[in-house]
């Protein structure tokens, strides 16, 4: 036989794009269409569907920047159609190749009751099945003209990222508005044809199959008519029917599809767009799942189902509906698809608190799958936490974007930083935007790694980010793959089964320990430190907030704010979303998110000064409370709800030393300065830069020689994509040290004064060593006027130390300071929280932050002395210009210190304090502790009072060395019982209580939350 394979593969290509599919709509007539153009943001419908329209023809331009146009749609059903399948066509001037990043609609009813999305994949309105002739049609589209920020050539600067900056020109021209025939059964010969073109094409040359399907497809080729498509069509399909229902192998893998649309809750957009863009998604997948009976769609994000609820409850009593009947599956449990690597540890426990409880309260279901396909790297705290909070099962896709190493598997064992393991899915099909292309299904069959010992995975399925989801055509494919020769088996089913399925057949799959670090976007930890210090600083507010308010309503019947704090939670929650709390989207979303975060800290602030206020009593005579937020005491003020009264002899000094030695600053000989507080001697040079830090007790210098630490590097920035995620390794090959120094002088507070200028940018900082203190604070201020380049502050020291302990939540994770493999060496940039702590058996050194995360280690050897310097760096600012071009610019305030003699439990300690400063009150009224804890390893992360409103406190503690800790926890008040609580304060066992006490034995890193009934909390 001759070999004619490649022109019947070009045949088909042709006859589908230029004859089958446009005979899928034979026939259509163009409907008239009227326009109204909202002035500034969305209206309200009804005020959209009110306003008086304008003539507008198809060809003409419409939508600014960010605009909303409502577009009316009008027409008759001809008299010939009779009988037949009528849909509207209604295309805004969308590309196919962009669904997601550009034009929008909502289509209405005349009584202003939604019917569905209009996206680039999904032009189509059902009028009716068999609808009568004369018919008259009315529909209203609600447009949003989104601009393209990220376009073929992507990350080109734009300033159309906010509306304060974007142009006012039309970005669209109205397309094709037209009533028209479906044709249903050459909707269905394409669908048939593009499967078993697409399965041909992924099969080997070699294989009978591929020949056989050829064949089939020559065969249906030839039934076509060209002149008679719609005619022919069933013809056609005939001889198709024999390569349709071939069977699959018995060995075939099985694939799980998901009907999903993952939608950015911010982005390339704000975030009052994404209520718009969740709208018109779940009004589309609404719709289908009553068109299709075997689909079932997944949707995460409690923050995106409350945004329906409270913006389109029309749409959310369809979700509702299809909620009960278990087609539309919440899943996840978190509040958003958060961040896991900068959110504290609170924060990331409250995501699964506000999430999970918003499932169960709505809907009555208990989330079991955290879903979080796209989210930059997975902190190793997240396995226990997913289990405290009542889940068990984990789903990411985003490691497949990691650029040395492969993840090795594809189903596996996740065991976190405490040894509590999640059974973990990450699909081999390596996209969560799936159409079940042949393409995908095959790579996902080629891919995974499981062979052998499992046989299944998921497909995320739907177009998303505005994509509006699973189309049909993704269905109809799925009918087909699900038991046909050459293919993987595919199945639309919940997330759920296919886990209850993947554990049962394959439970002894293997195990990865620690974080799943991304090896991309590791320039997330440092882009946009406004929006990050925001989220620092609110977290830590948040904690005394609830601190101060529950000791209040204990000791002196404060009424507790639960509404406020339960809505700013959630507000703060919600920007720790995977694409505003990493700095990577439009300069719009990080404007809002500035002044939120001001708003936030300005009624926290309120919060903790009326509640302080309640505790702190009268002030006869001037008198001070000294309040303490931190987890361990200091200048006597004790920590979790305990305070005391300053008086004019008590030592201010926030150190252990009952009697400190004052600061010194005395000129250095050769240039410079010397500050001495007697526990730490350090020099700083002409240049204004820390040559020594001497700790007599240790005999020990800390910086290495040769070198000088708070040196300020600056690096070119010029990533070879995503601006502002992206920090490539290359980077370090050209660095800048900022040396030259306009002023250096001692202050009248005893510190230091160092200025300096370098390209259009000014950094001011202050040195300080405080009393009885083994610390060197530095606080730092930059006006930053750079473009493209990367500021980091070194501290080179002498210190040989093979791994790093960087804070995470609720403990440390240990990360190697070599490069011996790929993995080792990919991590050249990654996230610490409070503290970054390096040590030599007996001796180690801690660099605290108050608002940075990024930062590196690179070790070197001496040649003078063969001695090793390990420099740690914090990494403070960038200047990316995409997608926000304006990046970090302006004024930036940072505190961070160097603690040498450091153990861990001092760099815990250390970073607490920096985080947390002391806060003195006028009044009279020692405070004692609300709780109270035996040992110094055991931290209490959050002490409040439940949620429920019972009046019980709360208090959640965990083991922050890495060690084993028996600790006694005491309350301050009389408990009727205590319990131990999963995250969402529902109690899983009884806990032993000796009096107002409960003895605690803690495995390494284990969070434990109790729960404390008080005797008078009727009172409360």
């Amino acid at each position: 036989m001759h070999n004619d394979r490649t022109v019947t593969e070009a045949r088909l290509k042709r006859v589908l794009d230029e004859r089958i599919r446009p005979a899928v709509y034979p026939e259509s007539v163009p409907l008239t269409v009227t326009v109204w153009n909202a002035p500034g943001e969305p209206v309200p419908v009804a005020e959209g569907l009110a306003a008086g329209r304008e003539p507008i023809e198809v060809g003409a331009p419409w939508g600014p920047p960010w605009g909303t146009s409502w577009f009316t749609v009008a027409g008759t059903v001809p008299e010939e159609w009779a009988g037949r399948t009528v849909e509207a066509l209604l295309d805004l001037g969308f590309d196919e190749n962009m669904p997601g990043f550009q034009c929008e609609g909502l289509v209405y009813r005349p009584d202003g009751s939604p019917v569905k999305g209009l996206n680039p994949r999904n032009q189509w309105v059902r009028i009716g099945e068999s609808v009568a002739g004369g018919e008259e049609v009315l529909l209203h589209i609600e447009a949003s003209s989104n601009p393209v920020i990220l376009d073929y050539h992507p990350f080109v600067p734009t300033e159309l990222g906010d509306r304060l900056t974007a142009d006012d020109a039309p970005r669209y021209r109205l397309a094709r508005m037209d009533l028209a025939v479906l044709d249903r059964v050459v909707w269905e010969l394409v669908q048939d044809l593009e499967v078993l073109g697409e399965l041909m094409a992924e099969l080997s040359v070699d294989s009978p199959r591929r020949w056989e399907i050829l064949r089939a497809v020559e065969r249906a080729l030839d039934a076509v008519d060209l002149q008679d498509v719609g005619g022919s069509a069933e013809r056609a399909r005939e001889q198709l029917t024999g390569v349709l229902s071939a069977p699959a192998h018995a060995s075939a893998h099985r694939i799980s599809a998901v009907g999903h649309a993952h939608i950015d809750s911010a982005w390339l957009w704000p975030l009052r767009e994404t209520v718009r863009k969740v709208a018109r998604t779940t009004a589309n997948m609404t719709a289908l799942l009553e068109d299709e009976p075997d689909f079932v769609y997944a949707m995460s994000q409690a923050q995106q189902f409350a945004w329906i609820k409270e913006h389109r409850p029309e749409v959310y009593a369809r979700v509702k509906k299809a909620v009960a009947e278990g087609r539309f599956v919440p899943v996840g449990g978190m509040w958003v698809e958060s961040d896991t690597n900068m959110p504290g540890s609170e924060a990331l426990a409250r995501q699964f608190v506000h999430g999970k409880r918003f499932f169960l309260e709505e809907f009555g279901i208990e989330t079991e799958e955290v879903w979080l396909p796209d989210t930059f790297g997975y902190s190793a705290a997240l396995p226990q936490l997913v289990r405290l909070a009542g889940a068990k099962w984990f789903l990411t896709q985003k490691i497949s974007w990691s650029r040395t190493n492969k993840f090795p598997h594809h189903t596996f064992w996740w065991e976190g930083l405490d040894g509590t393991r999640v059974f973990t899915h990450f699909p081999p099909i390596d996209t969560y935007n799936s159409r079940l292309s042949g393409q995908e299904v095959a790579h996902a069959v080629r891919n995974f790694q499981e062979k052998g010992g499992a046989t299944r995975s998921l497909a995320p399925t739907g177009w998303g980010d505005g994509g509006g989801g699973t189309t049909r055509e993704m269905v109809a494919r799925a009918k087909r793959l699900a038991d046909l020769e050459g293919s993987a088996r595919v199945v639309f089913e919940r997330p759920s089964a296919f886990f209850e399925k993947a554990h049962a057949e394959y439970g002894h799959a293997p195990v990865w320990v620690g974080e799943l670090y991304l090896e991309l976007h590791r320039a997330t930890l440092t882009s946009q430190a406004k929006t990050k210090q925001g989220n620092r600083r609110s977290e830590h507010l948040l904690r005394e907030a609830e601190l101060w308010a529950a000791t209040a309503a204990v000791r002196a019947g404060f009424r507790y704010p639960y509404e406020a704090l339960d809505r700013l939670w959630k507000t703060v929650l919600l920007h720790q979303f995977h694409d505003i709390l990493p700095g990577t989207s439009i300069a719009w979303v990080h404007r809002e998110a500035a002044a939120t975060y001001g708003a936030v800290t300005a009624e926290l602030e309120s919060i903790v000064g009326d509640a302080l206020a309640a505790l702190a009593g009268d002030a006869p005579g001037g008198g001070t409370v000294v309040f303490n937020a931190a987890p361990h005491g200091r200048g006597g003020a004790v920590a979790h709800g305990g305070a005391l009264v300053d008086s004019p002899d008590r030592d201010r000094d926030p150190g252990p030393d009952p009697d400190p030695a004052p600061p010194t600053v005395r000129a250095r000989e050769g240039g410079g300065f010397t500050l001495d507080n007697g526990l730490l001697r350090v020099e700083v040079d002409g240049r204004g830069l820390v040559v020594s830090v001497y700790d007599p007790e240790a005999d020990r210098e800390t910086i290495a020689p040769g070198t000088a630490a708070n040196l300020l590097q600056l690096h070119p920035d010029f990533p070879n994509m995503w601006d502002a995620w992206d920090v490539d390794h290359f980077y370090r090959n050209t660095v800048t040290d900022l040396t030259d120094v306009e002023t250096l002088e001692p202050t009248d507070e005893g510190a230091l004064r160092v200025v300096r200028a370098f390209g259009s940018s000014r950094v001011e900082q202050l040195l300080s060593l405080p009393a009885g203190v083994r610390r060197l604070d530095i606080e730092t201020e930059v006006d930053w006027h750079e473009t493209e380049k990367f500021l980091k502050a070194a501290f080179p020291l002498d210190l040989h130390a093979d791994r790093t302990a960087a804070e995470t939540q609720f403990g440390h994770l240990y990360r190697p300071t070599h490069t011996n493999t790929s993995w080792d060496a990919a991590k050249f940039e990654a996230c610490a929280h409070r503290f970054v702590h390096l040590e030599e058996p007996g001796w180690g050194v801690a660099v605290v932050n108050d608002s940075t995360y990024g930062y590196d280690v690179t070790r070197a050897v001496r040649e003078a002395d063969t001695g090793t310097t390990t420099t740690l760096r914090l990494s403070l600012l960038r200047a990316p210009r995409f997608p926000d071009p304006r990046t970090d610019q302006g004024t930036h305030r940072f505190r961070y210190a160097l603690v040498p003699g450091a153990s861990l439990g001092d760099a815990v300690r250390e970073g607490y304090r920096i985080n947390l400063p002391e806060r003195r009150v006028p009044g009279s009224a020692g405070v004692e502790p609300l709780v109270s804890v035996s040992d110094d390893a055991v931290v209490i992360s959050a002490v409040k009072l439940a949620d429920d409103g019972s009046g019980d406190v709360v208090v959640r503690l965990y083991e922050s060395l890495g060690g084993r800790a028996r600790a006694r926890l005491t309350a301050g008040f009389p408990t009727a019982s205590v319990s131990v609580c999963d995250l969402l304060e529902r109690s899983v066992a009884a806990a032993t209580a000796d009096g107002d006490a409960v003895a605690l034995s803690l495995r390494p890193f284990e969070i434990v939350t109790l729960r404390l009934e008080r005797r008078s909390a009727s009172s409360v």
